[in-house]
């Protein structure tokens, strides 16, 4: 169950105009759930997004990729992303390259419209060749059930290991104009994303010139979907994708204007949540734990840090066992890779409590008090080093037995 994330409410998501919804039960993996997704996008959308740096990046990543690459060089718009889940087409070859292109054209065929104009994207078990013939087969069902409002079933249709859908909407008024905006992700294992999370899509009614678009989810990538880890795995197939429909009043061709800001702020702000339920969710997870490392010389090293704690199965596995063995995150803080870090610069808290004072215990620590924090179910690491004048921010959970467990289960 996830750490204090309720279920969205499915009247509670908000249609986005220009854009079309449709799902489909093609038996990818499973019978009898949810596992292909359709979003058919307005001739007036422009889209963007940031993919994996895995090297073995999954076939659907490599045509994305390129199909987004030739409309930045004057080819015809995206008009629709096409998802499937229980399959994750990487680690495929040259097959699964022919597979993800082959959905494309089928997808394509059903719209009339060019297969380069279709956007791939496939999640699941990586080392398996996509079951082809069945998501083709389920196309058309996914075409015919198209209707302008249903987020939530597109949250329920790219699950995997999750154990609930991940979706939320924001309403904003920028300079008069209303803005609607909608967004979906999945993960729940294999995150430590080194640009977004497992698949990520967020779309908005506003008209956003393509460099713009190409800006903004880059930055709201980054303050978010960047800033969380589960088990420290970057996935083959991690995908963020923002979509600017173009079907409302709000028009922003420049990052240096008041409306690209008040955008921005609400696109990233809605990924925060997004990649925050995806932390929430994560795989056997028990509590959420933010990590913020402050006075840094830069934001990269906080972020070093902040992920050296995070990733540690030691540090996680305590958290888990509510056991205030706290000289876990300093060693994990000692590992981090700063060099020069002057450690009797260095203040820890757990949440109010000061544990760790000038690099040592602080003697006014009582570890009963450590104790008390480490049974909350939401619990804030923040550290101090001391050097300078950076902050960085990332989430992450615990490690418990259900992670093992669900991940040696996995195939079965």
């Amino acid at each position: 169950m996830a750490v204090n994330s309720p279920q969205p409410v499915a009247a509670d998501l908000l249609r986005v105009s220009g854009i079309d919804i449709g799902v489909a039960k093609a038996g990818i993996k499973k019978l009898n759930r949810l596992d292909l997704l359709v979003l058919k996008l307005a001739p007036t959308a422009s889209v963007s997004g940031v993919f994996t740096r895995n090297r073995f990046c999954a076939a659907p990543v490599q045509v994305a990729k390129a199909n987004l690459a030739l409309v930045g060089l004057g080819g015809a718009p995206i008009r629709a992303l096409l998802v499937n889940t229980g399959n994750a087409n990487a680690g495929t070859g040259p097959s699964g390259l022919a597979d993800a292109k082959a959905s494309c054209a089928a997808l394509a065929e059903l719209l009339d419209c060019a297969p380069q104009q279709i956007l791939p994207f496939s999640t699941g078990v990586i080392l398996e060749p996509l079951p082809l013939a069945r998501l083709v087969a389920g196309l058309p069902q996914a075409v015919a059930s198209l209707t302008a409002n249903d987020w939530f079933s597109a949250a329920e249709a790219i699950m995997t290991t999750d154990t609930q859908p991940k979706a939320a909407s924001r309403s904003v008024v920028i300079n008069g104009h209303v803005v609607t905006l909608s967004g979906i992700s999945k993960g729940a294992g294999m995150i430590k994303p080194n640009m977004a999370t497992m698949l990520g899509f967020l779309a908005f009614d506003a008209k956003v010139a393509q460099p713009v678009l190409d800006m903004m989810v880059k930055e709201a990538a980054d303050r978010s979907f960047n800033c969380i880890t589960i088990d420290g795995d970057t996935s083959t197939n991690d995908s963020f994708i923002l979509i600017a429909t173009g079907a409302g009043t709000l028009e922003v061709d420049s990052i240096d204007t008041p409306e690209y800001a008040a955008l921005a702020a609400a696109v990233t702000d809605l990924s925060i949540f997004l990649a925050q339920s995806i932390v929430r969710d994560g795989e056997g997870a028990t509590k959420f734990m933010t990590i913020t490392v402050e006075q840094g010389l830069s934001v990269e090293e906080c972020r070093k840090v902040a992920y050296s704690i995070g990733h540690s199965p030691l540090v996680k596995t305590a958290f888990f066992a509510s056991d205030p063995n706290l000289g876990r995150i300093l060693c994990a803080i000692g590992y981090a890779g700063v060099d020069d870090l002057d450690v009797s610069m260095l203040d820890m808290y757990l949440d109010n409590v000061w544990v760790v004072k000038n690099g040592g215990r602080n003697p006014e620590y009582q570890e009963a008090d450590g104790q008390r924090v480490m049974q909350q179910n939401e619990i804030v690491i923040r550290v101090k080093l001391g050097r300078g004048g950076a902050t960085s921010t990332i989430w992450t959970c615990d490690l418990s037995h259900d992670y093992v467990s669900i991940n040696a289960d996995y195939r079965s």
